[in-house]
């Protein structure tokens, strides 16, 4: 399945856009960047020049996602959502002249697969998402947030976990477990994990 580009969307001819994507209306999709299969680039959305999206990701209505970012698969961005990529942003260098793209070295968000970042939130760059975490509305991202992990506030700071469902987990004898989905995650050293069911142990045949 081809990709669909509305007719006022600005998708540029060294971009690459995956099956099934579509960028919608007044969305812009810079030089170099990558679309993964089956996107949604919402309208007025931005992509930087090279930032690279895997499958299945939406950007909402208005999202700005600066080079260089990366984000995994299944990435949800809501609408207004701002990557930064300047630590030290200022329009003029200390003699006044204006900052050409030679004067800073643009640094970037990566977001790992599943994570969602809500409407309005700002993630300062350079910072790291982990996979499937949560990044409540309107929040401002000042460091990295770890897999499965749930932020809220300015600045941003972990609330407790959320699990693939997007819902809340909550704690019991075994570990972390979705209340929506039964699925149970155990605490690492970098954030959270899903603890994988195992199979019963093979019974000796009878006599």
């Amino acid at each position: 399945m081809s990709p669909t580009v509305k007719p006022t969307a600005q998708v540029s001819e060294q971009a690459t856009v995956g099956d099934g994507t579509t960028v919608w209306e007044l969305a812009q999709v810079r030089e170099g960047a990558v679309l993964g299969a089956g996107c949604v680039v919402g309208r007025g959305a931005y992509v930087g020049a090279g930032v690279e999206i895997g499958d299945h990701c939406k950007l909402q209505n208005h999202a700005l996602v600066y080079e260089p970012a990366r984000l995994g698969d299944g990435v949800f961005i809501g609408p207004a959502v701002v990557l930064t990529n300047d630590r030290n942003p200022r329009a003029v260098n200390p003699d006044g002249s204006l900052k050409s793209g030679a004067d800073w070295e643009p640094v970037g968000v990566e977001i790992g697969d599943g994570a969602s970042v809500g409407a309005r939130a700002v993630c300062v760059a350079p910072l790291r998402i982990g996979a499937w975490a949560m990044v409540a509305a309107g929040s401002v991202v000042t460091r990295d947030v770890p897999p499965f992990g749930l932020v809220v506030g300015v600045p941003a700071r972990r609330i407790g976990w959320v699990g693939h469902a997007g819902v809340r987990l909550e704690q019991d004898d075994d570990g972390w477990r979705c209340p929506g989905t039964g699925r149970l995650y155990r605490e690492v050293a970098d954030g959270l994990e899903p603890v994988e069911a195992q199979a019963p142990e093979a019974q000796p045949p009878e006599a």
